[in-house]
């Protein structure tokens, strides 16, 4: 899904309603994987336009682990196995960075064979040069930024999938207080995991970015249902207090290879909108593209992917002006 074709031109199109009205600003799949999206009109990702901190990575904190099938962590390396090199960085580095983080990512480019120079801690115009190779030589986003994916590749990204918490599956036809079914990654009431500390107050709904997962939450603080996600790869699911401000029983990517069910949008980019919907369909079979056994890893390029049932409950349980908070 995440195409990486080095030199060929990013294109962004409109994502448009099934009733043809303007929905949201999309990326096209033929990007490199550093900053594109994954082809399904779910992503708002550009290298060129998007702002510094969001092409670096620098607010994310991810929790993908190893998935199967196009796009996965592992597809993304060349020699992840550097056993030589027992660090990892959690944040972008780039030039002026210094410090223990640029010394491990100096071990690792040395390691890999990208750099001869010493490893100094200073993230000078030879690590530049020598991130830029690695990216430019396994299709990545060529900025000289370390940031996710680069860090994933060379095998210094610390392992996400400590801070995924997976409930047991519900029996089937397990109702939540709302007459909804729960998903397979779904949970209620006190079966479900703690909200967070300071995800905010009153009816709303919380997203934590670390463990994946998304809590729908009643005025009085009782956690109706909660479950995982698969949200952006990047840095651009903003954290904050939003409101959801438009919703679509169904969407299609701006290339019409995908079908975006249940849409809630919440958050407003200067290159598009960012919101919670069901996992993607292929067009042309209906097929999925990723499975609800891969919820819990990062795989979109900016929206938070959930089950058909999750999608059906959050579309009908937050309406307009609900409150959205991202952690």
């Amino acid at each position: 899904m995440f195409c990486a074709v080095g030199l060929l031109a990013m294109v962004i199109a409109l994502l448009v309603d099934r009733s043809g009205s303007s929905d949201t600003i999309e990326v096209a799949g033929q990007a490199p994987a550093e900053a594109t999206s994954d082809g399904t009109g779910d992503a708002i990702q550009t290298a060129a336009e998007a702002p510094a901190a969001q092409l670096a990575d620098s607010q994310l904190v991810a929790t993908a682990a190893t998935p199967s099938g196009d796009g996965a962590i592992g597809d993304l390396s060349g020699n992840e196995a550097l056993d030589q090199v027992q660090c990892t960085i959690d944040s972008a580095l780039g030039v002026g960075n210094t410090g223990e983080p640029v010394v491990c990512l100096q071990n690792a480019l040395r390691a890999g064979g990208y750099l001869n120079g010493g490893t100094d801690g200073e993230f000078d115009g030879a690590t530049d040069v020598a991130v830029r190779k690695l990216q430019e030589e396994r299709e990545l986003f060529v900025d000289g930024v370390a940031g996710r994916e680069t860090a994933i590749s060379l095998g210094i990204w610390p392992d996400e999938t400590a801070n995924v918490v997976r409930t047991p599956i519900p029996p089937e036809e397990t109702l939540d207080s709302t007459g909804y079914y729960l998903s397979t990654v779904a949970s209620m009431g006190n079966g479900a995991p703690p909200l967070p500390p300071d995800s905010g107050s009153g009816r709303r709904v919380v997203y934590e970015r670390a463990g994946q997962r998304v809590w729908a939450v009643e005025k009085n603080g009782s956690i109706v249902r909660s479950w995982l996600v698969s949200g952006s790869k990047y840095g651009n699911e903003t954290p904050g207090t939003y409101e959801v401000y438009s919703k679509s029983l169904q969407t299609t990517a701006w290339n019409g290879a995908a079908v975006l069910d249940k849409m809630v949008r919440y958050l407003k980019t200067d290159i598009g909108h960012i919101g919670f919907h069901a996992i993607p369909r292929h067009v042309d079979d209906g097929s999925v593209y990723q499975t609800e056994a891969e919820l819990g890893n990062r795989l979109s390029g900016g929206c938070q992917r959930q089950t058909q049932l999750d999608a059906a409950f959050l579309y009908a349980w937050a309406d307009i002006g609900t409150t959205v908070v991202v952690i």
